[in-house]
C-alpha cells in the first residue's frame, strides 16, 4: 500500500511540488536561523578564541561573561603566578577609547591591553608585520571586529590633521601601516591591521602592549582585566582552575567553561536571541501553514481513492500509514533540499560578513523542526480519511 500511496503523491505534480516547496522553505529558514544564532555565539566569546592558549581564565568574581567585566589589582597577577601548578600567567586588559581620526572623525574602540613580555592575544597582521613592534612606543595594531568602513581614515594628505576644521566628506581608504590616530590626545602610530575574529557585536578593536596602554588611557586604580593562566604538566585545566580559585578567591574557568559562561550570558540578556526565535517561530508557522494545507487538499482530493481502499478492507492502520508515508517522502526531499540551499545562502552570507557558522547540531535542529511540522500535518490531514472509514462502518450498519 506504500506504493499505492507514493503512486498518488507522485501522479499530482502540482501538488508534490508544492509540498515539496513548503517544506524546503521550512528547512532552509530553520537552518539558517539556527545557523546565524551559531554564528553569532561564536563571535561572542571571540576573545576567548583568540587566546586558544590560556588553559585557565581569572578574572573577578562578579565577572560571568567575557565582555561583561571588571577590572581587578595588579596584585592578583602575582597571586595567580604563586599557585601551585600554574607554569605562567599574563595579563589582559581590557578598556574603551574615543579614538580621533585625521579628518577630525571619531570612533568608539574597544582597547585590548596584552603582555608586554609575550604580546599573547595579538591576532595575526596582514601583510606579514609583525606583533613585536608593538613593543614601541605609541604603537597600536587595529582590527576591524567585524565592522564596515569604521576604519576609514582620508585619502588625500590635505584632509589629515587640517587647521581650518573637521574635512568630515572626504574620500578615504582604510588604515594602514604608518598612519596616525588620537587616543586620549595621544598620538598613536598604526603599525598594521590585524586578521582577528569578528566580534558580536561588532566594534573596531585596537592592540596594544599593556606598557603603552598604562600611558595613553585614561589613569585607573585597577587595570588589569584577566589573568591568563597555563598548567604545569601533568595538572589538568579543571584541577588548575580549582585551585587559583580556592588559594585566591577569584573566579578561574577553563577556556571552554568561560565560552559556556558566555553563551549562557548571551542567552540571557542578548535582545539577539528573541530576534531569532521570532525568526524560528516565522519559519515554522509559514511551513506549517504551507505544508499543512497543500497536504489537506492532496488528501481531499484524494478522497475517492481512499474510499475505494476502504470498501476493499483497507484497515484505518493502513490508511494512516499510507498518509504519512506520503507526509515522510516529501519531508525527506524537502529537508535535503533546504539544507543545501541553506549551505550556499550560507557561503554567501560569510562571503558578506555576516556571522553565519553551520554546526554540526544545526541541520539536525532543522530537521527536527521539520519532522514536526510533517507529522502535525500529516495528523490533520488524516482527519478526513479516517472519518471516512467511520462513515462506511457506520453506513454499513
Amino acid at each position: 500500500m506504500i506504493y499505492v500511496a507514493l503512486k498518488m503523491l507522485f501522479g499530482d505534480r502540482g501538488k508534490f511540488a508544492g509540498l515539496v516547496f513548503g517544506i524546503a522553505f521550512t528547512s532552509f529558514l530553520v537552518t539558517f536561523a539556527a545557523s546565524y544564532f551559531a554564528g553569532f555565539m561564536t563571535r561572542g566569546f571571540a576573545l576567548l578564541t583568540e587566546n586558544g592558549t590560556a588553559d585557565v581564565w581569572v578574572m573577578d568574581p562578579a565577572v560571568s561573561s567575557v565582555d561583561q567585566a571588571c577590572n581587578m589589582p595588579w596584585s592578583a597577577l602575582n597571586r595567580v603566578r604563586s599557585v601551585a601548578g600554574v607554569k605562567a600567567g599574563v595579563p589582559l586588559a581590557l578598556g574603551t577609547a574615543e579614538v580621533r581620526f585625521p579628518n577630525g572623525r571619531f570612533q568608539p574602540f574597544q582597547v585590548i591591553g596584552v603582555d608586554d613580555a609575550t604580546l599573547a592575544g595579538v591576532p595575526p597582521i596582514g601583510n606579514g608585520v609583525s606583533s613585536r613592534l608593538l613593543r614601541q612606543p605609541d604603537t597600536v595594531v587595529v582590527d576591524p571586529g567585524g565592522t564596515s568602513g569604521k576604519l576609514a581614515t582620508p585619502a588625500n594628505p590635505a584632509d589629515q590633521w587640517p587647521h581650518d576644521g573637521p574635512h568630515l566628506e572626504v574620500p578615504s581608504r582604510e588604515l594602514r601601516s604608518g598612519d596616525d590616530l588620537l587616543v586620549n590626545d595621544h598620538r598613536v602610530v598604526v603599525v598594521g591591521v590585524s586578521q582577528g575574529v569578528p566580534r558580536f557585536p561588532p566594534r573596531p578593536l585596537i592592540y596594544l602592549a599593556l606598557g603603552n596602554a598604562e600611558r595613553i588611557l585614561p589613569p585607573e586604580r585597577r587595570r588589569l582585566t584577566f589573568v591568563l593562566a597555563s598548567a604545569a604538566q601533568a595538572v589538568t585545566a579543571q584541577e588548575l582552575a580549582r585551585r587559583i580559585q580556592e588559594a585566591t578567591g577569584f573566579r578561574a574557568r577553563t577556556s571552554a567553561d568561560f565560552k559556556a559562561d558566555t553563551v549562557r550570558w548571551l542567552l540571557v540578556n542578548s535582545e539577539d536571541v528573541g530576534d531569532i526565535a521570532a525568526m524560528l517561530s516565522l519559519a515554522l508557522s509559514v511551513g506549517f501553514g504551507v505544508t499543512g494545507i497543500m497536504l489537506y487538499i492532496f488528501t481531499q482530493e484524494n478522497l475517492r481513492q481512499y474510499a475505494v481502499l476502504t470498501a476493499m478492507g483497507t484497515t484505518p492502520r493502513v490508511l494512516l500509514l499510507m498518509v504519512f508515508a506520503q507526509a515522510g517522502v516529501c519531508a525527506l526531499i524537502g529537508t535535503g533540499l533546504g539544507i543545501g540551499l541553506c549551505g550556499i545562502a550560507g557561503e554567501a552570507a560569510v562571503m558578506a560578513g555576516y556571522p553565519f557558522r553551520m554546526m554540526w547540531y544545526t541541520p539536525l535542529f532543522g530537521s527536527a523542526m521539520v519532522l514536526v511540522v510533517s507529522v502535525v500535518a500529516a495528523a490533520l490531514s488524516a482527519r478526513p480519511v479516517l472519518k471516512l472509514r467511520a462513515t462506511s462502518v457506520f453506513a454499513a450498519r
